[in-house]
């Protein structure tokens, strides 16, 4: 018995000891975030400034003119005309976060510029919430279930009804597929038909191009993310930004500077209130305007597995599913986490690592085996593999 008690106390010492020496994770508070010498964390920070200044070195070739950056991107599609704000971006910028602390910085980081297509991320978080909390009962439901006809807003005008998901394709589609655009959605939304997102080169099929099975091909396409944005609306009866703030947002400590924008003509009527239905990136224009630290607040968020400081705000499920490569696409979870399963993304950097990714190129590159989180804003999209490689050279193997 003597014995039992004696294995007991050593045990139990031994287990105080060992969670002793596991430092509980650092999440920065509201308003203000601790700064780290990058030599106090092991990190070799003459590599740090190379991958830096290579971040500088390689801007993105798009003009800093958001306007001129819009028609650069998608001047040769048909309706490519901006519908939403867009503002002149500022010089490149970025934040190296290690172990939640900020370990560099360049730049402007604290400038809100647009994020573009990281705004998909944001969109697929107030869905994964919803179905967390049972808005949604499964992504495998079809979208139609939960979308009823939408009275489209014209000030002075007579009301416009539509149906965003009755055609016999569209009732086919789940939250499943939308999420990982390959849905084939069809129709036309806020003036933008789906075929003239990035149309392939044979014009004859812009109109009449085949349908596709849901969740057999994969494309990159805003209008439907825009159709995954506007049911979300439905199923929120509220504004998706005001969503995102107050399940996400506000409790990871991000600023109040963030905004999250709609196109000009994306109104609809929701229980007798005009809402703006926002759009999940910023090919027209619109999307997320925000600044480096709330972006790197919201990588930290994923890199911890949607907890923040204790408080689950996505569920460890929504985390895994978003990423778990989808069928057509392996090197894409749900949107718009890219993966690096295959190591085409980043060859250098993990397999578990992932990047919420921008055009711009606006990224934020999380990479839980480094305990690291990085936003590199405004730097050409074909050196994102190898900026990657040459920060982590930085870091402790």
């Amino acid at each position: 018995m003597k014995k039992l008690i004696l294995h007991s106390i050593i045990f139990a010492a031994f287990t105080a000891q060992a969670q002793q020496k596991v430092p509980k994770p650092y999440f920065p508070p509201a308003g203000t975030w601790e700064h780290r010498a990058p030599a106090s964390l092991g990190i070799q920070a003459d590599k740090l400034d190379a991958a830096i200044q290579y971040a500088i070195a390689h801007e993105s070739k798009q003009s800093r003119n958001m306007d001129s950056a819009q028609w650069q991107s998608f001047g040769k599609e048909p309706y490519s005309e901006p519908v939403g704000a867009l503002i002149n971006r500022a010089d490149p910028s970025g934040l190296i976060i290690y172990k939640g602390y900020i370990v560099a910085e360049w730049g402007q980081p604290s400038r809100i510029d647009i994020t573009n297509s990281v705004t998909k991320s944001f969109l697929s978080a107030v869905v994964g919430v919803a179905v967390d909390s049972g808005l949604i009962r499964s992504v495998s439901d079809t979208v139609a279930g939960y979308v009823p006809p939408v009275e489209i807003y014209h000030p002075g005008q007579a009301s416009e009804v539509i149906t965003p998901f009755a055609s016999a394709h569209n009732r086919k589609l789940t939250w499943e597929v939308m999420l990982r655009q390959t849905s084939d959605w069809e129709g036309t939304l806020w003036g933008k038909p789906d075929w003239a997102d990035r149309p392939d080169s044979n014009f004859a099929s812009w109109k009449n191009r085949p349908r596709h099975e849901p969740g057999t091909v994969w494309k990159y396409n805003d209008v439907r993310v825009n159709a995954l944005a506007l049911a979300a609306t439905n199923v929120w009866r509220k504004p998706l930004p005001q969503v995102l703030k107050t399940t996400i947002m506000d409790p990871i400590g991000a600023s109040s500077t963030w905004r999250w924008m709609g196109y000009d003509n994306a109104w609809i009527v929701l229980d007798g209130q005009p809402v703006q239905s926002v759009s999940g990136g910023g090919h027209w224009g619109g999307g997320m305007y925000i600044n480096a630290y709330d972006m790197a607040r919201f990588g930290l968020l994923t890199l911890h597995r949607g907890v923040w400081n204790g408080r689950r705000l996505l569920s460890d499920a929504w985390v895994s599913q978003s990423l778990t490569p989808t069928k057509a696409n392996n090197g894409y979870g749900y949107m718009n986490w890219f993966l690096n399963t295959d190591h085409k993304l980043a060859p250098k950097a993990p397999a578990s690592a992932f990047i919420h990714i921008g055009n711009g190129a606006n990224i934020i590159y999380v990479d839980p085996e480094h305990q690291l989180v990085a936003v590199i804003r405004w730097i050409d999209s074909k050196a994102i593999g190898e900026m990657v490689g040459v920060l982590l050279d930085a870091f402790p193997k």
